[in-house]
């Protein structure tokens, strides 16, 4: 079966959701799929969205999702398998076998945090084992808090942390030595550490009261930050060889500041792209994208319109 549409969207959540609002209002006709996955799904609770202050992320994407369908967009279930180039369009396989073709595609299928290989962390994920202090740093306030360092750039994150509480101790173990100056700048705020590998999280349910280190400490705490490995879900484009910029976090697809990568009908938005963007940063991300998209199609329609009324070829260009 072929479908062609003016934008397919990968990807349902925030970005992808918001990018395919304001396509629906500029009356393209939009798809949306979505493998329900969102990065955010560990979590009960948003903080830091204006207007949506401790809204579960569920929520928010299914208002999302009526909002979008109250403008034509559909919403389908799947995973894209592969995505192609062709002569003034974009081919998506679907893991079932659907072939779709659109004008544009959005990219928003976000990442994956993986994250250090210790007991007890990953089942604590979104609850005390947290990502970002300014969506989670006020829950947690005042309390006995660790920062798990995976990589040197997670000594950013707990000068973060410290913002909010006085008592934070930095689990250093699987990092090594520590640059003294950065070292010395947390202790100056009153930072501990402790250089003993960490080898389980221990505690009741979701609640965390301390960690055991490789030398046999119990080391009590109640929340713990961990950046974790960012895993953009970018494979089904690796053929395509899209330019990708290497950054602290790892490798992501190159986009320019409307979200365009370096193939003319192909634009990224959301986590896939930046590891920090939370869910408000997603949403206007999305919407800038969604607008350029649509201005891109303008661009495309009038050239058209002007090749067909003069006899003359069109030239494929950026818009």
């Amino acid at each position: 079966m072929n479908e062609t549409w003016d934008v397919i969207v990968i990807g349902g959540g925030a970005a992808g959701l918001s990018s395919a609002l304001m396509l629906g209002r500029a009356r393209r006709r939009v798809l949306v799929v979505d493998a329900g996955s969102p990065r955010n799904r560990f979590a009960a609770h948003m903080h830091g969205v204006l207007g949506n202050e401790g809204t579960d992320p569920a929520e928010l994407l299914a208002r999302g999702r009526r909002e979008a369908a109250g403008y034509g967009v559909e919403i389908r279930g799947g995973r894209v398998d592969r995505v192609d180039e062709t002569s003034g369009a974009v081919t998506v396989a679907l893991d079932d076998g659907t072939s779709l073709s659109a004008r544009a595609l959005v990219v928003a299928t976000g990442m994956t945090d993986t994250l250090p290989e210790v007991p007890g962390l990953a089942e604590r994920w979104g609850k005390t084992v947290l990502h970002c202090p300014y969506c989670h740093g006020w829950e947690v306030r005042d309390r006995r808090l660790g920062v798990l360092v995976t990589s040197p750039t997670d000594l950013h994150r707990a000068q973060l942390v410290r913002q909010w509480s006085e008592d934070v101790v930095v689990f250093t173990g699987a990092v090594g030595a520590l640059d003294p100056g950065a070292e010395a700048r947390l202790r100056a705020r009153g930072v501990e550490f402790v250089a003993s590998p960490v080898t389980e999280v221990l505690g009741e349910g979701e609640t965390i009261t301390g960690v055991r280190t490789e030398d046999g400490a119990l080391v009590p705490v109640d929340a713990i930050f961990s950046g974790g490995r960012p895993e953009p879900h970018d494979a089904f484009l690796a053929h395509l060889g899209l330019s990708r910029t290497d950054t602290p976090a790892g490798s992501f697809i190159e986009v320019d500041e409307t979200g365009r990568t370096s193939a003319e009908r192909i634009w990224a938005v959301g986590n896939v792209v930046n590891p920090a963007a939370t869910v408000p940063m997603a949403i206007g991300a999305g919407a800038s994208t969604g607008g350029a998209v649509n201005m891109a199609l303008v661009t495309e329609d009038f050239d058209l319109a002007v090749a067909a009324t003069s006899g003359t070829a069109v030239v494929q260009r950026d818009a």
